[in-house]
């Protein structure tokens, strides 16, 4: 039962894996066309770029608890 309950909770991880991999890659795209655009929001165009970096962080995380690191 162990097992399986680690299947589901992998699959749990690939998911919201694959979610903030989707955030990331929209704020990535919607930064680009604010800095493209004339007049843009400094500080906005700066929360964004940070929670681009907090996003790519946790995706991180999450694969690590994937695949845990086997160095001894």
């Amino acid at each position: 039962m162990r097992d399986h309950h680690h299947v589901i909770d992998a699959n749990a991880l690939q998911d919201r894996i694959l979610q903030l991999e989707s955030e990331h890659s929209g704020l990535d795209r919607l930064i680009d066309k604010m800095s493209d655009e004339p007049g843009f929001d400094d500080l906005e165009l700066q929360r964004l770029k940070k929670r681009k970096l907090k996003v790519k962080d946790t995706i991180i995380l999450l694969q690590l608890q994937l695949e845990p690191d086997t160095r001894a």
